[in-house]
């Protein structure tokens, strides 16, 4: 069976991606395409364009098109409680009772409209409309590869109302325990501050994330924000979370906090400098959010941890490696699986898996997440020859040991091979990567290359053989989703990728993900003794990951970048008298 799923539901992250027979066999983010972050407002178009052709099959051979996007009933609580919550905005309240399901039917209508445009045949084609929080919970449980009763958590900002959903699955499926509904939102909540904190709400909360750890979380008490109370908790809308005329209002613009909350705190974050008082709010929002996750868990979840020490894990949030650190470290849980799409753009996977599920399919795990376009030798010559007098490239006798010795003699390099990631993390197919030896790497990549917040940290891929003596931990990290605290004896040797509190965001990686990549890591292990690379983004700040030849191209003569590793190309900046691209074969 060809199931198609599609997100974009709520108006961000638009993907697509393809189950053929219970196996995920492309996805893809629609702003890779586009060229613009978050694609907001869009349908995935090219990416579903991209998934047939990788499938070789034709729109009119899909069997049906899963949309993480579903009618809630009257009956269900999440509208009364969504109208209960909201009695401040009475046009929210009344429309959630009476016309609960109006973006629904608008979504469904441009789906079809969608379909039509793509070549999909609505008579033999199914629309199969998942709920948002379902889709999370079957994109970290159908993919983990987890045998046997699995606790699955599922955090965001929120689905039709969900914003918060507990519960396990089993050979027999998914079943639900717990939700919460909004705007009882942590995901909310911690996009709230986000914004207060000056960065954009969907895209900055890893910012704030990165900025905590040099603040003092005891300088400020949030708790005001997030009351628990039994089964769930109750936000304060009197200061986030906030709708209509409650809202503070800039240029223009609404935000998801009040003035009651500037009153409290002082005024909102401008600029790029981490500095006081922000440092401490940070520093308080992320331990009140990872205490009130892990009090929640507790409470849900903990009986089924009990028994089975096995949890997966989607929603926004669960990209908040800091708290996943927490949860790994929790007695009952033996190994946590963390979707690596696990925002909005998974959705797609999520959707589609659980229909292919529902239909008896059996899903294949997902191992990696190198899901995305390649693009051969030629068609990186092609790009080069495109680029004309600015380049100068020759074709690699030794891809790996070439790069190595560059990255050995401290130069960053930017990495282009294989297939495309999933997900927001660079893992090795669009990077660029740096000796985490080399004084000062991290800081010529901000400068120079990446024009990035200069306290934000920068990640490390590692090879296997070497994650228990540099983490402490046996613990599997092949995404990125985790932090561990880098072993005394390794952070003097690494440390251009170890965090101020001592931590690093690991991508473990093992021989079989990605063959060429793990090779590197091993040449430059022999060549430096630390088989470890500092990866980050192939992108600049504010544009999405590259996508094609041509996108590394664009993206290496705007910036600093002196070596670009195109496939099995190398290429260089031209000087002065460069009259012509040289291509060399």
């Amino acid at each position: 069976m060809n199931i198609l799923g599609l997100s974009g539901a709520l108006d961000h992250d638009a993907s697509a991606a393809l189950v053929v027979d219970g196996e995920v066999v492309a996805a893809a983010e629609e702003e890779r395409f586009l060229r613009d972050k978050h694609a907001r407002k869009k349908l995935p178009e090219y990416a579903a364009r991209y998934c047939l052709e990788e499938a070789g099959i034709a729109a009119s051979d899909i069997d049906v098109v899963a949309y993480p996007y579903a009618p809630i009933s009257l009956a269900s609580r999440a509208r009364w409680h969504y109208a209960a919550r909201h009695w401040y905005a009475p046009d929210r309240a009344l429309d959630a009772l009476f016309n609960g399901n109006r973006r629904y039917r608008r979504k469904r209508a441009d789906v079809l409209k969608f379909g039509d445009r793509l070549g999909i045949n609505w008579q033999r084609t199914e629309f199969a409309p998942v709920e948002h929080h379902l889709a999370h919970a079957s994109s970290a449980f159908h993919l983990s590869g987890f045998c046997g009763k699995t606790a699955i958590l599922g955090v965001d900002g929120k689905g039709e109302y969900a914003t918060t959903w507990f519960g396990w699955g089993d050979e027999q499926g998914i079943h639900r325990i717990a939700e919460l509904f909004d705007p009882d939102s942590l995901g909310g909540v911690y996009g709230a501050l986000t914004e207060f904190l000056g960065f954009d709400m969907l895209d900055g909360e890893f910012k704030v994330m990165g900025m905590a750890p040099y603040g003092d979380a005891d300088r400020f008490d949030l708790s005001r924000l997030i009351e628990k109370v039994p089964g769930g908790v109750r936000v304060n809308t009197q200061y986030v979370n906030t709708v209509g005329l409650r809202r503070f209002k800039r240029a223009g613009r609404g935000f998801y906090f009040s003035p009651k909350l500037i009153e409290w705190l002082g005024e909102p974050r401008t600029g790029d400098v981490a500095d006081e008082p922000y440092i401490h709010i940070a520093a308080s929002l992320q331990r009140l959010f990872e205490e009130r996750v892990l009090e929640l868990i507790d409470e849900h979840l903990g009986a089924v941890l009990a028994e089975t020490g096995q949890l997966a894990y989607a929603g926004g949030a669960a990209l908040n490696v800091k708290l996943n650190q927490r949860i790994i470290a929790r007695d009952d849980v033996d190994t946590l699986w963390v979707q690596p799409a696990a925002g909005d753009s998974g959705t797609a996977l999520g959707a589609a898996t659980l229909v292919a599920s529902h239909r008896g399919e059996v899903i294949k795990p997902m191992s990696h997440a190198y899901l995305g376009p390649a693009f051969d030798s030629m068609a990186c010559q092609r790009a080069i020859t495109e680029a004309g007098a600015a380049v100068v490239a020759s074709r690699m006798e030794d891809v790996v040991a070439q790069t190595a010795d560059l990255l050995a003699e401290g130069h960053p390099v930017a990495w282009f091979s294989g297939r495309m990631e999933f997900g927001p993390r660079a893992l090795g197919g669009r990077s660029i990567l740096g000796c985490p030896n080399a004084p000062g790497i991290a800081d010529r990549i901000n400068e120079q290359i990446k024009f990035r917040e200069r306290w934000r940290p920068f990640c490390p891929s590692i090879a296997d053989s070497v994650a228990p003596d540099m983490l402490g931990s046996e613990h599997p990290s092949p995404f990125m989703t985790f932090t561990f605290d880098v072993q005394p004896q390794w952070r003097e040797r690494v440390p251009e990728v170890v965090h101020e509190d001592g931590t690093a965001r690991v991508q473990i990686v093992e021989p079989h993900q990605h063959p060429r990549y793990y090779a590197l890591l091993e040449r430059v292990g022999e060549l430096t003794g630390n088989p470890v690379l500092l990866n980050t983004s192939l992108n600049r700040r504010g544009e999405p990951l590259v996508c094609s030849p041509e996108d590394a191209l664009v993206m290496f003569l705007a910036c600093d970048l002196e070596y670009l590793v195109l496939e099995d190309w190398l290429v260089t900046k031209s000087g002065q008298d460069a009259v012509s691209a040289k291509v060399v074969a």
